[in-house]
This record gives C-alpha cells, sequence and structure tokens, in this order.
C-alpha cells in the first residue's frame, strides 16, 4: 500500500502525474475488504459528507474515496473533457487508484458517473480484484428529460447561485461544472450509449434508483436486469437523484445486507476449495 489510509482531510495520492485528494474509514486494505466509492458528476470527497463513515461502520469493511480531476481539492482537469471521459476514467485511471491504495479485494460503489464508471470497469478490465458493484443512479445511455435537466442546471450555474455553492467544496468549480456539464449537452453525447458493458458482468450488482431520479428513469436499473448474466438485486426508493442523502437509512441497509450475502459467498467458495 503506498498511501496513508486516514481519514485526514487533504491527503493526495499521484496518479499518472496528477494528484488527486481521497479520504479513507474503517480496516486498511490488508485487514479487510474495502468499498470503493466513486463521486457523481459534480461531486468529490467532500460532498459525499458523512456517508462513507456510516458504509464503513456498518459494513466492517474499509472505505476508500477519492476526488476525480477536476473535481474537490484535486488537480484541475484540461477542458474540454473527451466525450468518453467516463470510459477514459473506468479503464485508465481507476485501475492506478486501486494499485495506489493496496485494494486487495473490493466492491465498487459508484453514483451518477460514478456508476457509469465502476460499471465501465467491472465489463471492460479484467480485475479479479473486483468482487462486487454497488451502482446508484447509474447512467447507461442518455435521456431527454436527463438532458434536459442538464440545460437546467447550466442556467442554475450562470445565474443560480450552483456557481457560489460549488466553489465551497471545488477549488476549481468552472472546470468541475464545465468539464461534467459541457461534455453531456454537447450534440455529439446524444447517441452516447455503454450499455454493452453490462453483458459482460460477472459479479454480483445492487442497483439503487430513486423512482423521482430527475437525471433518469427506471430504465437505466432494467437495462442491468435485461442484460446481466451475474445475479442482480435492486433497491427502488422514493427519492431523486441522491438516494445516499434523500434516504440513507434504507441505502444503507441496501448496502449492508448486500455485503454480508457476498461475504457469505465469498466463504463457501472458500470452503469448497
Amino acid at each position: 500500500m503506498l498511501i496513508e489510509w486516514s481519514d485526514t482531510p487533504g491527503q493526495r495520492m499521484n496518479i499518472n502525474g496528477v494528484a488527486l485528494e481521497y479520504a479513507c474509514h474503517g480496516p486498511s486494505p490488508d485487514q479487510a475488504p474495502t468499498i470503493v466509492m466513486l463521486h457523481e458528476g459534480l461531486g468529490c470527497v467532500a460532498l459525499w459528507r458523512d456517508f462513507p463513515a456510516r458504509v464503513a461502520e456498518r459494513t466492517g469493511m474499509g472505505v476508500l474515496v477519492y476526488s476525480r480531476q477536476g473535481y474537490g481539492q484535486s488537480d484541475p482537469v484540461t477542458l474540454p473533457r473527451p466525450l468518453d471521459f467516463m470510459t477514459r476514467e473506468a479503464q485508465d485511471v481507476l485501475p492506478h487508484v486501486l494499485d495506489q491504495a493496496g485494494i486487495r479485494r473490493c466492491i465498487l460503489f459508484g453514483h451518477s458517473d460514478g456508476a457509469t464508471i465502476a460499471a465501465i470497469h467491472a465489463g471492460t478490465v479484467e480485475d479479479h480484484r473486483i468482487r462486487g458493484l454497488i451502482l446508484m443512479a447509474p447512467h447507461f445511455f442518455t435521456e431527454d428529460m436527463g438532458l434536459a435537466e442538464i440545460e437546467r442546471a447550466a442556467a442554475a450555474f450562470e445565474t443560480g447561485g450552483l456557481r457560489e455553492r460549488m466553489g465551497k467544496y471545488h477549488k476549481d468549480a468552472e472546470g468541475a461544472f464545465r468539464g461534467w456539464n459541457d461534455a453531456w449537452r454537447d450534440p455529439g453525447f446524444k447517441g452516447w450509449n455503454v450499455a454493452e458493458v453490462i453483458d459482460y458482468f460477472r459479479i454480483p450488482v445492487l442497483a439503487i434508483q430513486g423512482r423521482q431520479d430527475q437525471y433518469g428513469t427506471l430504465a437505466q436499473i432494467e437495462e442491468i436486469e435485461t442484460r446481466a448474466y451475474s445475479p442482480v438485486e435492486t433497491c427502488i426508493l422514493d427519492c431523486q437523484h441522491a438516494p445516499h442523502l434523500e434516504a440513507p437509512d434504507a441505502v444503507l441497509k441496501a448496502i449492508e445486507e448486500f455485503v454480508a450475502r457476498l461475504e457469505r459467498i465469498e466463504a463457501a467458495e472458500v470452503e469448497i476449495v
């Protein structure tokens, strides 16, 4: 393990010459499996709030959170982001993050864009460290209602105070917002679709979605249920795009039960061998 396993704010790991902030909770990877949390399109370490610590407490696993380049206190990103930025993150950055953290056995837990990144990694990278997926409000293809919400976010950033709110958490709020919003609003992005990665899942999946999610419909979850060969559990809640903040107790319960089942499966596999 090349990083200090600590929840002290302001720590950095160096990935491909880029400094990424991170924080850790619970036991280190040499003591227990790890849940690696990947934030949403405008998220960062701080915006997970106390949820990572609560996940560690409820599951007994370690939790690693980090801010992707351009977010939080990580190094800024060069704009514009390429339209395949989620695929590049999944294939070119995430494996190195796992290496730096000394990850041995883990669950990828992503929210929104972070869920898509986790799914792409699981479906395109041969990585036996990944034993399960928790996909919260994932995107596999664009939907008109989601694109309309992203248009509204652009207006909120310009005139509605979103810029100031983001400035509290991101050292480069302009870069964080533009890197996400401009890519999703690019005309070339309307046909974006990465659902094929689901066909290659070979690990259990927990899919979490709010019925009133303003960025995506339950069609995203149905895509997982229809295409995945591995076991899929769903947790559909009466909330919008941030179930972990809007319905935290229900999300924590679903995660705790999913993790416990995975651990029983792992134990049974060890016994068979």
